[in-house]
């Protein structure tokens, strides 16, 4: 397998990863769990830290997407 191809599967995985964590946590951030949200976003940021630190995503992509996950948490009652 080319470099090129195995690196495109990786970086596939892991946007898709993504994804699934940050819809899991909008789900309960619209449902109102505060608690259930705030572990949800402990996990969602350590994975976008962690695709930002092997160049999955743009460091300054995964810090706007952090910050603004954060701000919802915050925004709840």
């Amino acid at each position: 397998m080319r470099n090129s191809a195995r690196k495109q599967s990786r970086n596939q995985s892991v946007k898709t990863r993504l994804h699934t964590l940050e819809k899991k946590y909008l789900d309960l951030v619209q449902a109102g769990k505060k608690a259930e949200a705030a572990t949800a976003l402990r996990s969602v940021s350590s994975a976008y830290a962690k695709a930002a630190k092997v160049g999955v995503v743009h460091a300054a992509t995964a810090s706007r997407k952090k910050s603004r996950l954060a701000i919802r948490l915050n925004g709840l009652k």
